[in-house]
């Protein structure tokens, strides 16, 4: 197998949007709560900070194309900008206001802390989310952070796509509704849970377009039947 030249570009822009992300969700997690004690935090961070960081690794390694495609942004329809500005509008705040859930104790407070167990799970559920995503990025080279489809661009009905149609949203569902309980607080479920009309809002345009776009998708969609979750829809 021949090796894969990385141009220093992608490599640069890889590493700088990491760790970009790690700081900001650090300062979202522990500025607010005004403690470096937020224990559920900082457990939280380092595994988003080791499972992406392996993430960035593998795909410069294997495929750095869609990495590059992985740090597109704009948005050619303005339904889909709408949907990023709404989706920072929700998932910041949420962030923010677990970690005031820490400092303040509304948890503890309403209904008890949550036991390490359940955090625990619960922050399992999370990398398992990601992975589903990381095993999408790996069936699909194409999956892009961005709607389109480009010319080169098959019907994949391997891996995670013969189960449902948009695997790597069902990925991001669990981790969205999985963080609020590993940051352990109740009180921004439903913050959090806002995200998922959000994901599904995006999940139908994106297939309508498929639909018009990519040929062999409307035959991969009477064979697959699910969109988002395996028997259920």
């Amino acid at each position: 197998m021949s090796e894969i030249t990385v141009s220093p570009k992608i490599r640069v822009r890889s590493f700088r949007r990491l760790a970009v992300t790690l700081v900001i969700l650090a300062g979202m997690l522990f500025l607010p709560a005004g403690s470096l004690r937020f224990w559920q935090g900082w457990l939280f961070l380092l595994l988003q900070a080791g499972f992406w960081t392996y993430f960035t690794f593998d795909f410069l390694k294997r495929d750095p194309k869609l990495l590059e495609r992985r740090m597109q942004r704009k948005e050619s329809q303005p339904q889909q900008r709408w949907f990023q500005r709404l989706w920072m509008i929700i998932a910041i705040p949420a962030f923010i206001l677990a970690s005031l859930d820490f400092r303040f104790g509304w948890t503890r407070r309403w209904t008890g802390e949550l036991p390490v167990a359940v955090v625990l799970l619960a922050q399992g559920i999370v990398i398992g989310g990601y992975w589903v995503v990381f095993w999408v990025m790996k069936t699909n080279t194409f999956a892009a952070s961005v709607i389109q489809v480009e010319s080169s661009q098959t019907v994949i009905e391997a891996g995670p796509y013969s189960l449902v149609r948009h695997p790597m949203y069902t990925g991001i569902v669990l981790t969205m509704l999985a963080t609020p309980l590993a940051l352990g607080s109740l009180v921004t479920l439903p913050l959090f849970a806002l995200c998922v009309p959000l994901l599904i809002f995006r999940l139908i345009f994106e297939e309508r377009l498929l639909r018009q776009s990519l040929p062999g998708y409307a035959d991969y969609c009477q064979r697959t039947r699910f969109r988002l979750i395996p028997g259920i829809w």
